[in-house]
């Protein structure tokens, strides 16, 4: 395989970047490079990026290859204590979600469309109210809180203290749940990476580096990525 076989890098310029770094996600190569990075630098670096781009680029085609195609038949999620059950049928509602029998009913049209829109309305009910639980106990206070689905990012806070989570969150456990609303409020005090912003994490969450790996080596079940 040669660089010319591999998909066209998506390059993005991010003021916040610091140095140019590729990122292989799924089906996509992105570029992340500082706002002062020249075109010239851009593609020295992916140049010298080349063997690894090719080398990772085909390894995670074979992880993607071996991935459990199958559709799960519970779902654990991050603040219930026990898995919900799936039922898959003939249904004309995509999803039937009975809170206190702790099961759902999947349509099985589209069941892996419908077993997504289940999990992102669950995490548009039960994210928000958990934010601002996470909130008071630390008292850092934010504006609003979005439910989203953003490819590459699990959330995000902005320069007017809006933050974002990515409904995806809501298939982990509630200590990496609780960590990612601790490092968005984070950033509403230190807007950036810092010691010190690293200091406030670790103030609430001691194990954040632990919570950190998790968020970054968990690939996502194959029906949550699918179009």
């Amino acid at each position: 395989m040669t660089l010319s076989e591999l998909p066209q890098i998506q390059i993005t310029r991010n003021v916040r970047s610091t140095r140019l770094r590729l990122r292989i996600d799924g089906q996509q190569i992105k570029l992340t490079a500082p706002v002062f990075c020249t075109q010239r630098q851009i593609q020295k670096f992916i140049h010298q990026s080349e063997s690894w781009m090719i080398k990772t680029w085909q390894a995670q085609q074979e992880k993607i290859q071996q991935i459990d195609r199958s559709l799960p038949l519970e779902l654990e999620l991050f603040n219930r204590a026990a898995p919900i059950q799936i039922a898959y049928r003939s249904q004309k509602k995509n999803f039937i979600f009975d809170d206190q029998q702790n099961c759902v009913a999947i349509s099985d049209r589209n069941p892996e469309s419908y077993l997504k829109a289940f999990v992102i309305a669950y995490a548009k009910q039960y994210l928000p109210p958990y934010l601002q639980q996470v909130s008071l106990e630390c008292g850092l206070s934010y504006q609003v809180c979005h439910i989203r689905q953003p490819k590459t990012r699990w959330g995000s806070c902005s320069a007017k203290h809006d933050i974002m989570l990515n409904s995806a969150i809501v298939l982990f456990s509630e200590n990496v749940v609780r960590y990612l609303c601790i490092h968005e409020l984070a950033h509403t005090q230190h807007f950036d990476h810092s010691v010190r912003f690293w200091s406030l994490v670790q103030k609430f969450d001691p194990n954040h580096k632990v919570h950190r790996q998790i968020l970054k080596n968990t690939p996502m079940p194959y029906w949550w990525s699918e179009p």
